[in-house]
């Protein structure tokens, strides 16, 4: 039963948020290929972030990419008060877009992705085994959890690689049909 509200709440979450473009110009089809990008290179982070540094409305899939773009900062940044600079501030706009919209695999997905790549030691990582819970019942619930077949190859692929998650998991996730 507990398993079917969190996808009934998924899908209703990723319904609103796929279509989701707000009076700015946010739209998160776009905004998944910028995160993408920015990942890969400086110059691309800073655009990304740029971009976000602008947004000041309430979505929280859209906060939950400006959050993603100050965490794209942080992983390009030489200076490590840069780094903390940008790793604290994607870590308080993820907690606000997390409260906003607790049940959204997209925004517990981008949250993982920071949590998982910063430094143990730094005590940034709480909500890791809480959010890959998340995203795997999503790709378990894929097709009627909202994503779109591309994006959830994306979520299932970058699962499946190093250790962001256990055998097992890995073991479920190949076996799922996307």
């Amino acid at each position: 039963m507990k398993t079917l509200l969190i996808i009934f709440l998924c899908v209703i979450s990723m319904a609103q948020s796929v279509t989701a473009t707000n009076a700015s110009g946010y739209k998160i089809t776009d905004l998944r290929e910028h995160y993408l990008m920015a990942s890969k290179s400086s110059e691309n982070a800073r655009r990304f972030n740029d971009h976000m540094y602008k947004y000041k409305e309430s979505n929280p899939v859209i906060l939950a990419y400006r959050a993603a773009s100050e965490a794209t900062m942080a992983k390009h940044a030489w200076n490590p008060y840069q780094k903390m600079k940008h790793i604290n501030k994607a870590a308080e706009l993820f907690d606000e877009a997390v409260k906003r919209d607790s049940h959204n695999p997209e925004i517990r997905f981008l949250r993982f992705t920071m949590e998982h790549y910063v430094p143990r030691y730094l005590n940034m990582s709480a909500h890791l085994e809480e959010d890959k819970k998340y995203i795997i019942d999503s790709l378990r619930a894929h097709p009627r959890s909202g994503f779109s077949t591309e994006w959830a190859r994306i979520l299932r692929d970058f699962m499946l690689q190093k250790d962001h998650s256990t055998e097992a998991e890995k073991k479920l996730i190949r076996s799922l049909k996307i």
